[in-house]
């Protein structure tokens, strides 16, 4: 039987975002309240999967083995914080690889989606980009929420410009309340 998932991104709503990329684990800075919002889901019961765009590897800037300590890392200290992923989804390439899997195609959700076995259209997405949305929209993600922390506040501005109808939320503890509310 398909489950609902919470897709989290991580550069933004996770680690705080970087222009030159999250390069090693003595670079990563927890966005404040990351953990606490995906602790917060995961008490409510929701499967977390990590949906990351990660150019860096593509572009050379970072091997694909430290990108994987970097995960681990970031997985452990989730869970340490009560927060499982059930799984973490990356897209190595860059936009110039025309890939299927780089956000704001839907690849990696929907490969989540097969492997995790999860009810796309139950499950919500919180990100901080338009490529988040749009990536959540054309894998038929049932809500998504833009994150104000990392890029989210000028994607919000540039949502609004556009007529985007946008549900935001100041950081993942809130959008957690967003998304756990009756």
């Amino acid at each position: 039987m398909p489950r609902p998932a919470v897709f989290l991104d991580r550069d933004g709503v996770l680690c705080e975002d970087r222009t030159d990329y999250v390069k090693s684990w003595s670079e990563w800075r927890w966005v404040p309240g990351a953990l606490e919002g995906a602790a917060a889901l995961a008490r409510a019961g929701r499967l977390l999967v990590v949906i990351s765009n990660q150019a860096c590897v593509g572009k050379g800037i970072v091997a694909r083995v430290t990108l994987d300590d970097i995960h681990g890392r970031m997985k452990d200290d989730l869970a340490a914080a009560g927060a499982p992923l059930a799984g973490i989804y990356v897209c190595p390439h860059t936009d110039a690889d025309a890939c299927a899997c780089r956000k704001p195609k839907p690849g990696l959700l929907l490969a989540a989606a097969r492997e995790l076995d999860l009810d796309l259209a139950a499950s919500a997405f919180i990100g901080d980009n338009l490529r988040d949305r749009d990536a959540s929209t054309a894998a038929g993600v049932g809500r998504f929420v833009l994150a104000l922390t990392g890029q989210g506040e000028r994607w919000a501005a540039e949502g609004a410009a556009q007529g985007i109808p946008l549900e935001t939320a100041p950081d993942l503890v809130a959008a957690a309340r967003v998304i756990l509310a009756p």
